[in-house]
This record gives structure tokens, C-alpha cells and sequence, in this order.
């Protein structure tokens, strides 16, 4: 009789390994959504036709359609102008927040001085701040790139400073007990610990980012989704308007979607991921 060995990675079956192909787990994952955008432009279309809505106030799926399919590479240009503006701010004040987050994990006294004053930067409005920062940085790209980091500053500060003390106290007293220096420490445990607070903040910036982008650009920019935005909204163009929108939000679809594959990618021994692809 033929035997069938199972492979396990880490006490799991061969079919839960990372990189494991599961169609039936992506297609739940991908037509539950899709049943749902389905749903909402349907009801969109309805509503517009069934009121006779007229286009100025609410275009319809098919008038936003046809404008993005009419230019697409203005959407396209401008969206990538964004997109740049946006991950640009994100690298910078993300890389910014988990260096500071570093130095306040390990330092309660340093806590204090400076989790205040980026509680301070948090509740302070963007849009208040936007047109200062392009009168101080002009019209190019590093005011927009400033914005973005801005905002996304304190969440990542936050759970940073949430994961790198979030460790096993019995895995810390081991590590101490055998002479491990403060780096070594902070490589193998602390750092590990962190990841799944870090990606937690990632989901939540990488769309603040492109808001902060977009607001930026309103403020003073030739360039971007946010100026198409501003410029279709003056001249009362919604369907250019509501293309815009579309854009904008595909992108940060398809940012989210990046960063919980590479998540799940590096954070497969996690039970927050484990748990998600069962």
C-alpha cells in the first residue's frame, strides 16, 4: 500500500508552508471584496439613473469609466507623481519615527521629554500646516515628501515603541544571562518582537501617507492627483473629480495589498498571520 508522508514546517502541514499556493483561501479572499464593489456600483447606478441625478452633482460608474478610459495617462502620470510624493514621506518619516522609537523604547526619561511634543505634531491639523511648509520649501516635490512623512510619524512611533518592549521576559533574563550585549539583544529579540507592531503601523500610514500627499498638493503643486482633484472641483468636473478619487484609492489598495504580502511573507511563525490564512 502506497504511503503518504506529510511534510510539517514548524509543526504545520505542507499545504500551510510559506509560499504555499492555496486557491481556495485566495479565492475567498479575493471574491468576497469583489462581490461587494459589485454590489455598491450597481446600487451607485441605480440611485443615478432611477433619480435621474445629473452628472454635475453625481456621475455615474459608467461617465467615471469612460473618462479614465479616455485619458488614462493623465491618471496614470499624475497618480505616479502621488505615488512617488507618498512613499517617498512614507520611508522618511516612518525610517525617522522608528529611530526615535529605538532611543524612547530605552529610555524612560527620553519618553518623557519627546512622546509630548509628538503627541503635539499628531493633533496638529495638515492642512494647517500645508501651505507653511510650501512657503518655506517652494513648490517642488520635498514640501509634499514632508507632509507625508509628517503624518505618518506617530504611528509608527507609537507601536514601535509598543513592540520593542513588548518581549518575553523569560527569553530577555536567557539572553542577559549569557552576557548577550545591548545590540545583540535588541537583534534577536527586541527587533523580532516589533515586526508585527511595526507592519500594524505600516497598514495605517501607507494611506496617510497618500492623504498627506494629496493635501499637500492642494496647498500649491502643478502636479499630482491632488491638484486634478482641486482643478476638477473648480470647475465642477466630477466625472474627471470622481476618477481622481478612484485613482487615489487604487493605490492605496494596491500599497495595503503590498505590504500584508510581505508581511505574511517575513511574518509566517506569527500567530496574527497564522491565524488570517487559516
Amino acid at each position: 500500500m502506497e504511503r503518504t508522508l506529510l511534510v510539517t514546517v514548524r509543526g504545520r502541514p505542507a499545504d500551510r508552508a510559506p509560499g504555499a499556493i492555496r486557491p481556495a483561501r485566495i479565492a475567498r479572499q479575493v471574491l468576497a471584496p469583489l462581490v461587494t464593489l459589485v454590489a455598491i456600483v450597481a446600487g451607485w447606478q441605480a440611485y443615478v439613473s432611477l433619480r435621474d441625478v445629473p452628472e454635475y452633482l453625481v456621475p455615474g460608474p459608467g461617465a467615471v469609466l469612460d473618462r479614465l478610459l479616455d485619458d488614462p495617462a493623465l491618471f496614470y502620470g499624475q497618480g505616479l507623481i502621488t505615488l512617488t510624493e507618498a512613499v517617498l514621506g512614507l520611508l522618511l518619516g516612518g525610517g525617522v519615527a522608528f529611530a526615535v522609537g529605538v532611543a524612547l523604547a530605552h529610555s524612560r526619561a527620553l519618553e518623557r521629554s519627546i512622546l509630548p511634543w509628538a503627541i503635539v505634531l499628531k493633533v496638529t491639523p495638515i492642512v494647517a500646516v500645508a501651505p507653511m511648509f510650501t512657503i518655506w520649501f517652494g513648490f517642488g516635490t520635498l514640501p509634499k515628501v514632508l507632509i507625508a512623512a509628517l503624518i505618518t510619524f506617530f504611528p509608527v512611533l507609537i507601536n514601535a515603541i509598543t513592540g520593542l518592549r513588548a518581549v518575553n521576559p523569560g527569553t530577555l533574563d536567557v539572553l542577559r544571562s549569557l552576557r548577550a550585549s545591548p545590540l545583540e539583544v535588541f537583534l534577536k529579540l527586541r527587533l523580532p518582537s516589533s515586526l508585527p507592531f511595526l507592519f500594524a503601523s505600516v497598514k495605517v500610514a501607507v494611506t496617510l501617507s497618500l492623504i498627506g500627499a494629496v493635501v499637500a498638493e492642494w496647498s500649491g503643486s502643478g502636479d499630482g492627483l491632488g491638484r486634478v482633484i482641486l482643478l476638477a472641483h473648480s470647475n465642477l468636473d466630477l466625472p474627471t473629480m470622481f476618477a481622481g478619487v478612484f485613482t487615489l484609492a487604487s493605490l492605496g489598495v494596491a500599497l495595503t495589498v503590498l505590504v500584508t504580502l510581505l508581511e505574511r511573507r517575513l511574518l509566517f511563525w506569527h500567530e496574527s498571520v497564522r491565524d488570517s490564512q487559516g
